[in-house]
């Protein structure tokens, strides 16, 4: 047990210092616009068809198991009311950011840690180029603002699932199914499900880019910090998610 608080702490100290530098490069150095177009393409655009497949097919399965249990009440009406409030303040920024948390998540540790035992980083420091500025920021920024959109484009699909589903399945008139939907969802609904994939999105980036940065132990410990950057970004992300609801649940949303 205190083997594993004392590398829980050693992990959160490597993050606070990566953060510090992270912030210093963001407000002392020129910004490289090009590396942040291109991460948020590999990270936004690389993730769209996963991200939009699962939300379609959670939407339907949603709508179908909550029809089976409505349909014993008589609520089965109620079915446009719980697809849409559980994809938008819960479902979608969680799933969206596993899913692309262990694509983008392993993708840049593995990139940054080959980089790490092939002494690229020290290449880069030698010729006075800062690794954190060149390839931590960009990554990190491109998480912050393409998991968000990423969420609110699968939301949006997985609510779409639920209207085929209950059209074809339940024949639940279209129309109704989406007045339903905008009366049940307020705007703190979608304020809590945006925000929190805000953090998912620092999350995944900082702990991917940590985990690559600080690779040992040539190709076999690029592949066991790989594993590792999954394993902890979705620990976070479920565990962030709980105090994240209670935090907005505080102001209304």
């Amino acid at each position: 047990m205190m083997v594993l608080m004392g590398k829980a702490f050693a992990i959160l100290g490597q993050l606070v210092l990566l953060n510090w530098e992270m912030l210093r490069c963001f407000f002392s150095n020129r910004w490289e616009f090009r590396e942040w177009v291109m991460q948020c393409y590999h990270i936004g655009v690389g993730s769209l068809t996963i991200a939009n497949i699962t939300a379609v097919f959670t939407g339907m399965v949603l709508a179908l198991q909550a029809a089976f249990a409505l349909v014993a009440l008589g609520a089965e009406l109620y079915v446009a009311d719980l697809v849409s409030l559980s994809i938008i303040r819960e479902l979608g920024p969680v799933l969206t950011a596993l899913l692309v948390g262990g694509r983008v998540g392993a993708g840049i540790t593995a990139e940054l840690g080959s980089m790490k035992i092939t002494q690229q980083l020290d290449a880069m420091r030698a010729m006075a180029t800062n690794p954190v500025h060149k390839l931590v920021l960009p990554r990190v920024v491109a998480c912050l603002l393409c998991i968000p959109v990423l969420t609110v484009i699968a939301s949006a699909m997985g609510i779409l699932g639920g209207l085929f589903l209950s059209a074809v399945e339940l024949n639940i008139d279209g129309h109704y199914y989406i007045a339903r939907m905008l009366q049940a969802v307020e705007v703190g609904d979608m304020v809590s499900g945006f925000g929190k994939s805000v953090f998912f999105g620092f999350f995944i980036g900082i702990i991917a880019c940590n985990n690559g940065m600080r690779v040992e132990g040539g190709a076999d410990g690029v592949g066991h910090a790989t594993t590792e950057t999954v394993v902890t970004a979705s620990i976070t992300i479920l565990v962030s998610d709980f105090f994240l609801t209670k935090f907005f649940r505080l102001f209304g949303a």
